[in-house]
């Protein structure tokens, strides 16, 4: 879905955005269906400690999931609109940060299919790579905004799939660090909150 609706919004083509909406309907059945399993296990198995963290980590995970395809449906409309419009460039940055981040779901994927925490760290890692370009895109379209305005709205549209993409990057590492905190039992998410707890209680 990542894919198609950058290629939709790049080749203009409405067909394709329209098949990426479609989808997103079985994205929310998986979701529905995975939750209804993990709660099954959990009343009928009672998991504890490792076996715990994976099946309530998988609940949270599917939800980062779902709202990744919902943020390519979001992409996908923007395409939709920006297709019959004349003269509007899609800044060409926009498909390599949308290759990036197809990278990055499917790493913290394999990550949590593998407990693998290195491929984990991997993707955290990378989300700085999306977030630069989301800066550069931002600053560039700022300027363009400034120099043609008769775009104005057309050129938020394109901002509007940087910032999703961006968004996305985080997505993939919220997964990431559920990986580690499945594997290794440490949750390292919102490191200055960890940091002011252990001020606290020194």
């Amino acid at each position: 879905m990542i894919a198609d609706s950058s290629r939709a919004l790049v080749e203009r083509d409405v067909e394709l955005a329209h098949r990426v909406i479609a989808q997103d309907q079985e994205v929310n059945r998986c979701e529905v269906d995975i939750d209804e399993l993990c709660l099954r296990v959990l009343a009928r198995r009672q998991p504890v400690a490792s076996d715990l963290r994976f099946v309530t980590l998988a609940m949270k995970m599917v939800t980062d999931l779902e709202r990744i395809a919902d943020l390519a449906v979001n992409i996908s409309e923007r395409a939709i609109d920006l297709a019959p419009v004349e003269g509007i460039v899609i800044h060409p940055d926009i498909p390599q940060m949308s290759v990036v981040v197809q990278s990055m779901v499917q790493k913290a994927i394999d990550a949590f299919v593998d407990r693998d925490v290195s491929r984990a760290r991997d993707v955290i890692a990378r989300d700085d790579e999306v977030d630069d370009y989301f800066h550069e895109i931002f600053e560039d379209l700022l300027g363009r905004m400034h120099s043609n305005p008769t775009r104005l709205n057309e050129y938020i549209h394109v901002q509007s799939v940087a910032k999703w993409l961006e968004r996305m990057g985080d997505h993939s590492t919220n997964l990431a660090e559920l990986v580690i905190f499945m594997v290794e039992g440490r949750d390292i998410r919102h490191p200055k909150l960890h940091a002011a707890r252990a001020a606290g209680d020194a």
